[in-house]
């Protein structure tokens, strides 16, 4: 192959060539950003619509549906999820990844627009939505608290001063503040007060609304001045409000606290939260899109040290949990791994080779590769993270194959008697075509991964690339740089004398003897040989079948989180309660860092809680049995736990890990059968935590309106729903605005008067003719139980169930089994059934990655058939691959682990290591064949003998190769566990497997081409001779 003989004899333009790419890849790892995962944008909007004191019923009907009906037009629409509540309807619409999320901001923007005339015009505010990405989670929590000064009174600090200098860091996107609510006027009227003045909460609610107002005064134009003008029209805090003449009685001025409390609160009372168990204010911040994790969270702390001196006396700071520690640890088990793996294959390359010389040279490609690789990268704009930083250790171990093969042929060319030179030129130009078609078809392996798509194919794109690169890069290598150095540097084997390498070389040269007498047994039986192969397909076939299979594995992530449900009845003083209880409790978690925990208006509350890396502390699944222990003690409240996610794809908002949901257009038709699922699946024994999102037991007060009655006394009904909504639905009856501020001013009845539903008796409305008319007067109160929530999917009422795993059930059998009892039950079949968030991945990426391997095998058979010009010499190539994915299947299953994500990239990187193995053999056996007159037995007799070597080479340099992988530590260690634990089994199965198959397929494929050949022949004689 004359492409190497230029680069042999210009050694300059070959070193300056290499020393650019290593030159280039050095500068361009010190710019590329660094992340725990790559850069995948999610394209989710999320719209928010209050409708302060309407029940779920109705936010669900007259809000939700009409939105969603708007938004079900928009095109790329993945999937839309609601949830209604009291006063708040929250809609989810998760878009194609190849849909950009600002030209869909604008299509949500104007379907809000189309849906306005369809909303409730008492909506106090149109629905609004925010652009967000659920899997890019803040990277930094910081606390701010303080022991003397109260919440309100440092809230504006965090808001007005630190949230904006930390947001103006370069790499910052936002910055969040959790504290407390909005700042709000709260207005308490007494409806007994009221009625002694012979006034009713309309009056109060106009007077409000008139006394106070924000408007232009306009301007004066004089002769020689001009004056504007500004009217103090507003009123601008609780002790102003409490002045405000509300009415006069007998010239006497009724002032507002004279019927009611005033005094300054929150826009939402009904909601608290806690920082290891103490009221503090929480910061998030979160960086821009590409930005390094650890720069942007070094810049921000760096920032806090320079405002501490610009705080309030008595406020401090604190860091609840940094991303960047997690990101830190990360990477540096990956160089850690890295180093270990380049030692280990170097010492391989060592061990084989037996001089320094070649070490150095067949090492050489491991720096080129990896540098080149961060040039790409860069070029790219890929990160350092945890799949291209996997990439590049697993290729350390195949990417010397090429120099290894380069070097040892060139090596025999020298034990002919060749000078170093001519031994390069030869050598280079025999295996040039073998060493092109391992790299191509390597490559091949990976280029259907490029092209996935979804989730899973954004998520391993920058594996595939990068690793692809690598492989490109040490094929360049070694046609240019290996050689050209064996033809300056290279030293024979038989310049040895070091004792060490002659017992070395003497053990390589028995183990190849015992190789030879044993393919020698085998060449003697090979129907038996084709048996076993066969046979070995068949339980290839039957351990994919049977080996439990999961989406991801299960690793020790530092972090938790749970959630709280109490009875449906549950007041929010109680969920405060049982919020401080639960804390005590998180207190005492081992190896607890840092939690946050709240609760709502509703029956819920959560918590998360952050741990210590240190190994020292237990696993993080042994925490949560032990706290469930606790934590289910507590009477009333039902606590659900779950592990954080390493690899978040921003699917799983669940109570557990994962989750199953059923909708249908029939709301009653839906909750007759969704609790019957429910039983059904908590009687299974492979799950554990059932719990749905189903809840119909919240109590409710019916206000039946007796028309014939209120229109007797003069009284529109209109009246009566709106006194009910100024009594008991946190109406905004105004707006304060200031320089920078917005405050609200919000109407309700006392607190004694919330209690109980006979309060209701002494709420008045006032008539057209001007009388006070009791409201239990003109209507009746039934009390009932209503939903709490509801949830729709698409556009349909929906149930969702979530659920865990029993330990040492797998993902695969409990998504058959959760299917299966779906059907057993006889859902009629306007019901539909459907697995949701993690599972729902687990399905698409085990049907995804099934068709990618069958893609990935006939891509390489293409680019096989294309080298060879032969539809028979890829097929014995290829032949091999069953005992890869056997030996991986088999120590899978020994080692408990799953058949996941990582576990099945290393079958598929087991197909490219031992396909070339195969191509070594058979590319010999075929240049034997041609240029040397052998026969095709003799030929890959003697492929088999004289390639025995740099296979036994470079599968022991990707082996122990993967071996630090196998015993990697940390989160991102535990992670590539199971992918290094199936490279490892396949490669020790397949190295004494694939040696004795290829020939005997390569014998057998030939005499079928052969009887082909003859065939065609015979009737092409005949033809002749007939024509004669």
């Amino acid at each position: 192959m004359r492409f190497t003989d230029f680069f042999i004899h210009r050694a300059t333009t070959t070193t300056l060539l290499i020393a650019a790419i290593a030159g280039f890849g050095i500068l361009s790892y010190w710019s590329l950003p660094v992340s725990n995962l790559p850069e995948v944008e999610y394209p989710t909007i999320r719209v928010q619509a209050e409708l302060p004191g309407a029940n779920p019923d109705a936010m669900g009907s007259t809000v939700a549906t009409p939105l969603e009906s708007e938004f079900s037009t928009i095109p790329g629409i993945e999937h839309m999820t609601s949830t209604s509540q009291l006063g708040e309807t929250n809609i989810t619409l998760q878009f194609d990844l190849n849909r950009g999320v600002d030209a869909a901001a604008q299509d949500v923007q104007a379907a809000i627009s189309r849906a306005a005339g369809t909303l409730p015009a008492s909506m106090p505010s149109p629905p609004s939505y925010s652009k967000v990405n659920p899997a890019q989670n803040p990277i930094l929590w910081l606390e701010m608290s303080s022991k003397t000064i109260a919440l309100d009174d440092f809230e504006k600090y965090a808001n007005q001063v630190f949230a904006k200098r930390v947001s103006m860091v370069s790499g910052v996107s936002q910055v969040e503040v959790y504290g407390p609510e909005a700042p709000a006027i709260r207005v308490q009227a007494d409806p007994a007060r009221l009625a002694a003045y012979g006034l009713d909460l309309e009056q109060l609610r106009t007077a409000l609304t008139s006394n106070s107002a924000n408007l232009p005064s306009g301007t004066l134009y004089g002769d020689n001045k001009d004056f504007s003008l500004q009217a103090n029209s507003q009123l601008s805090s609780a002790g102003e409000y409490s002045q405000m003449v509300v009415a006069y009685r007998d010239g006497s001025p009724i002032r507002l606290n004279q019927v009611a409390n005033v005094f300054n609160s929150s826009r939402n009372d009904r909601s608290r939260f806690w920082i290891n168990g103490r009221r503090s204010i929480i910061l998030a911040v979160r960086k821009q899109p590409g930005a390094n994790t650890i720069e942007v969270a070094d810049k921000v702390k760096a920032v806090i040290l320079s405002l501490r001196n610009s705080m309030p006396p008595g406020v401090s700071f604190g860091k609840v949990a940094d991303d960047a520690d997690l990101v830190r640890d990360s990477i540096s088990e990956v160089n850690r791994t890295l180093i270990i793996t380049i030692g280990l294959v170097v010492l391989v390359i060592f061990l084989f080779l037996g001089t320094v010389s070649s070490t150095i040279i067949a090492s050489a490609t491991i720096p080129v590769s990896i540098l080149g690789s961060f040039l790409v990268m860069r070029l790219l704009g890929y990160s350092v993270d945890m799949f291209s930083m996997m990439a590049i250790t697993l290729s350390v171990g195949f990417i010397v194959d090429d120099a290894i093969v380069m070097i040892e042929n060139i090596v025999r060319h020298r034990e002919m008697g060749k000078i170093p030179m001519q031994a390069a030129l030869d050598g280079a130009n025999e295996v040039g075509f073998t060493i092109i078609s391992m790299t191509l078809s390597l490559v091949a392996v990976f280029l259907p991964i490029v092209f996935l798509n979804g989730v899973l194919g954004r998520l391993l794109r920058e594996f595939a690339v990068t690793i692809s690169v690598s492989i490109l890069l040490s094929g360049l290598t070694a046609l240019t740089l290996t050689p050209m150095l064996c033809s300056r540097f290279l030293s024979s084997r038989e310049t040895m004398s070091n004792w060490f390498q002659q017992h070395t070389e003497s053990f390589y040269a028995n183990v190849q003897e015992a190789y030879r007498r044993s393919l020698d047994t085998v060449l003697r039986h090979r129907r038996s040989t084709i048996l076993v192969s066969i046979a070995m397909t068949a339980l290839t076939l039957y351990l994919f079948f049977i080996v439990p299979k999961s989406f991801l594995p299960a690793v020790d992530v530092p972090n938790f989180q749970g959630t709280l449900e109490a009875a449906q009845d549950n007041s929010f003083n109680r969920m405060v309660a049982y919020g401080e209880e639960v804390n005590k409790i998180l207190a005492t978690v081992p190896g607890m860092q840092s939690n946050l925990s709240g609760v709502g208006s509703q029956n819920v509350g959560w918590f998360w809680v952050n741990l210590v890396s240190d190994k020292r502390r237990p696993n993080v699944k042994t925490i949560i049995a032990d706290l469930q222990k606790r934590l289910d003690k507590i009477p009333g409240l039902n606590v659900y736990m779950r592990p954080g996610d390493y690899v978040d794809l921003g699917q799983n908002e669940g109570r557990s890990q994962y989750s199953a949901s059923i909708e249908s257009p029939d709301a009653e038709e839906l909750y007759r059968w969704a609790p019957l699922l429910k039983a059904k699946m908590q009687a299974l024994p492979e799950l554990v935590h059932v719990s749905s999102d189903l809840q119909m037991s919240a109590p409710r007060v019916n206000v039946d309106i007796r028309r014939d009655l209120a229109m007797s006394l003069d009284v529109d009904p209109e009246k009566i729903a709106n006194t009910l909504y100024d009594a008991y639905g946190n109406r905004r009856a105004n707006t304060i605005t200031l320089s920078s501020e917005r405050y609200d001013v919000i109407l309700e009845v006392e607190r004694q008067y919330q209690r109980d539903p006979a309060a209701l008796a002494d709420l008045y409305i006032r008539s057209n003719s001007g009388r006070l008319v009791p409201l239990a007067a003109v209507t009746t109160l039934t009390q009932t139980v209503a939903p709490l929530t509801v949830n729709h999917i698409g556009q349909f009422p929906a149930v969702t169930f979530d659920f865990d795993l029993k330990p040492g059930v797998s993902l695969s059998a409990a998504t058959e089994i959760v299917r299966r009892a779906a059907e057993e039950i006889g859902m009629p079949a306007t019901i539909s059934f459907a697995f949701q968030g993690t599972a729902a991945q687990f399905q698409s990426s085990l049907k995804g990655l099934g068709v990618l391997l069958v893609i990935a095998v006939l891509v390489i058979y293409l680019v096989l058939g294309v080298l060879y010009e032969s539809f028979i010499h890829p097929i014995t190539i290829l032949s091999g691959l069953p005992s890869a994915a056997i030996g991986a299947l088999l120590i899978l299953l020994a080692c408990g682990e799953d058949l996941n994500l990582y576990s099945f990239l290393g079958v598929i990187l087991l197909i490219g290591i031992v396909k070339k193995n195969a191509i070594m053999i058979v590319d010999f056996a075929l240049d034997a064949e041609r240029n040397s007159g052998l026969s095709p037995a003799a030929a890959i007799y003697q492929g088999c003998l004289q390639r025995f070597r740099p296979i036994m080479m470079t599968t022991m340099a990707a082996l122990l190769g993967a071996l630090p992988i196998v015993f990697g530590r940390g989160v991102s260690g535990e992670a590539r566990r199971p992918l290094g634990i199936a490279v490892v089994g396949g490669l020790l199965l397949s190295q004494s497997l694939t040696l004795y198959i290829t020939p005997v397929i390569y014998l057998y494929l030939h005499r079928f081409q052969q009887r082909r050949t003859n065939h065609a022949e015979s009737e092409i004689s005949l033809l002749r001779t007939g024509v004669t």
